[in-house]
């Protein structure tokens, strides 16, 4: 018995003993999103989910427009756009006529800047004409090939550039326009009504926003997609045909519809993002209660402090410590945040954040959270541990978990792994933004703030 009584004393005394020396301490920065795109208007899975529970494209649409109702406009309209900004030369097949002059629809010719005000058409090594600019350019059958980008309906439109090279603009009537948007936009294989939402969506977004003088639209996602003939499929076609120069009006008057991916679970409204600072009535937040059919209704995203720190680029000052969102939106998406560092913070929004570090969306939370090893102290208590009946007054510390947290929470749950898995083991709080957790145990650990996970620390 007293040999016994002798060794568990010895083994005590031993688990006392001051931790070895102290080890460096490592910071993971975890990044919890939801939702995909700027949050405004319609959001194109959302509508997919409504239709999936049968709503038809008016019940959709008025949902993420307010007040809105529908009505109509010119179908055959011209709307601009620019398919290539700035080129050296631009390849041209199918075409029957440029200008005044009538071309061979099975050849390809080949249009350059001449001067500050002419282009001039080749075919092979041969001359064509030399055209004032612009130069319009018609297809057979009404559809054109543009080399290297694709084939598109209505005419193109060719003009020397402000400094250099040439630009084309497609000029198409609104609906032929659509008919290559809808597909790029959403799924062809989606429920009609929700194909139909995003036709009279974007024919509205069409007719309420130009880019410039020159052209009305991108072909990108500066202003909607746009694939032309190549991406055609009869369900999106007959969506645009089935709502031919439908659009939605806010007391009487078409505004603009903005939509985007996924909204998480409710869009914002607009005056909390990069889209506008001025309330409209129509993009107001509302609730998305269908949205979760989309693969990024949530996301984690998992970034060293040393790439988060390049990203972020002037924003740190100093070594790059975490990120403080300080006003979130109804949604809630990122209003204004501030880039913590060793010399400083720096003020910024989400719009900022979204792009420096490649977010799917605002609605984001970030968690950075430092673990070191560290020796007890006196005022440190056994984290929870129980010594065996008699010996509670010999079982101390042997060493203690801390670090620094910036996240949205100041609640901290101690983990620790135990027959390879992790269990929580205890809770504690952060105080001036570090945390402490004293262990009579040896193992690894590690704190867990929000659902975002430190670093494992191995204590004893």
């Amino acid at each position: 018995m007293t040999r016994t009584l002798l060794a568990t004393l010895a083994l005590l005394v031993a688990l006392a003993a001051p931790a070895s020396a102290q080890s460096s301490k490592k910071t993971t920065f975890t990044i919890k999103g939801a939702g995909f795109g700027h949050g405004v208007g319609m959001s194109q899975y959302g509508a997919l989910g409504y239709a999936q529970n049968g709503w038809d494209a008016a019940r959709i649409l008025g949902h993420y427009y307010t007040g809105t109702s529908l009505g109509t406009t010119d179908p055959n309209k011209k709307v601009r756009v620019q398919l290539i900004g700035q080129t050296g030369s631009a390849r041209i097949s199918g075409a029957r006529q440029a200008g005044s002059r009538k071309l061979d629809p099975t050849k390809t010719y080949v249009a350059r800047r001449r001067a500050l005000t002419e282009v001039e058409l080749l075919q092979g090594n041969r001359r064509v004409a030399v055209f004032k600019a612009p130069l319009q350019v018609a297809g057979e059958g009404d559809v054109t090939t543009l080399g290297g980008v694709g084939s598109f309906r209505g005419v193109m439109e060719l003009k020397p550039g402000t400094f250099s090279g040439l630009t084309v603009t497609n000029v198409v009537g609104l609906d032929d326009y659509l008919q290559g948007v809808v597909p790029a936009e959403s799924p062809a294989s989606w429920p009609a009504e929700a194909l139909r939402a995003q036709a009279i969506a974007a024919r509205t977004y069409a007719i309420t926003t130009a880019k410039s003088a020159d052209f009305d639209h991108y072909a990108d996602t500066r202003s909607q997609v746009y694939k032309g003939v190549g991406i055609e499929q009869p369900s999106t076609n007959a969506a645009v045909a089935d709502t031919r120069g439908q659009i939605v009006t806010y007391q009487g008057q078409p505004v603009v519809t903005y939509f985007f991916s996924t909204s998480g679970g409710r869009t914002e409204s607009v005056e909390n993002t990069s889209l506008g600072r001025e309330p409209r009535p129509w993009l107001k937040s509302v609730e998305d209660e269908f949205d979760d059919v989309s693969p990024r209704h949530r996301w984690t995203t998992k970034l060293t402090m040393a790439s988060a720190s390049k990203k972020l680029g002037g924003l740190v000052k100093g070594s790059f410590k975490g990120i403080r969102v300080t006003r979130r939106g109804e949604s809630p998406r990122i209003v204004s945040a501030e880039v913590v560092g060793s010399r400083g913070v720096s003020v910024t929004d989400g719009a900022t954040l979204r792009a420096r570090l490649g977010l799917f969306d605002t609605w984001a939370s970030f968690a950075s959270i430092s673990g070191e090893k560290a020796e007890p102290t006196e005022g440190d208590g056994s984290g929870g541990t129980t010594a065996p009946p008699g010996f509670s007054a010999l079982l101390r510390p042997i060493g203690v978990l801390r670090g620094d947290v910036i996240a949205g929470s100041r609640n901290v749950t101690i983990q620790a792994r135990v027959n390879g898995r992790w269990v929580e083991v205890g809770t504690t709080k952060t105080r001036r933004g570090a945390y402490r957790w004293p262990t009579a145990t040896p193992g690894t650990y590690r704190a867990v703030v929000g659902g975002a996970y430190g670093p494992a620390v191995r204590i004893g």
